[in-house]
């Protein structure tokens, strides 16, 4: 009789045990949906501040010497007011950058921001 109810308590908690795992699993998987879907959300917001770009934007480029910060951050991809705020603290302490790639020299700006932005970029 011990033997049997042993027996069992072994097997309902294994049972449980079982379930509780399922349980886990489940709510793991709806994590990376919910990722997903906040991902593609802003996927969305991104493609409609672009959409909202005027057409002319797309082509202009901006001089790294003379323009706002709020420019260059509005031109530049990857650049926040914050960033262009550096680039305008840099030249104004330093003088005018030379080269396009003068402005690696600024924090924050690493070599993939700098490449990415070129084409956008003039003396």
């Amino acid at each position: 009789m011990k033997r049997g109810i042993k027996t069992l308590i072994i097997t309902a908690s294994l049972v449980f045990a079982g379930m509780g795992h399922n349980a886990l699993a489940a709510g793991s998987t709806a994590k990376p949906q919910a990722a997903q879907t906040q991902s593609e959300a802003q996927t969305a917001q991104v493609k409609k501040a672009d959409a909202a770009k005027p057409a002319d934007e797309e082509g202009t480029k901006v001089s790294i010497n003379t323009a706002p910060a709020e420019e260059l951050a509005r031109v530049m991809n990857g650049v926040g007011l914050k960033k262009a705020q550096a680039i305008v603290s840099f030249r104004e302490e330093y003088g005018p950058f030379k080269t396009l790639d003068d402005l690696r020299q600024v924090p924050g700006m690493g070599n993939s921001l700098v490449e990415r932005n070129l084409a956008h970029l003039m003396l």
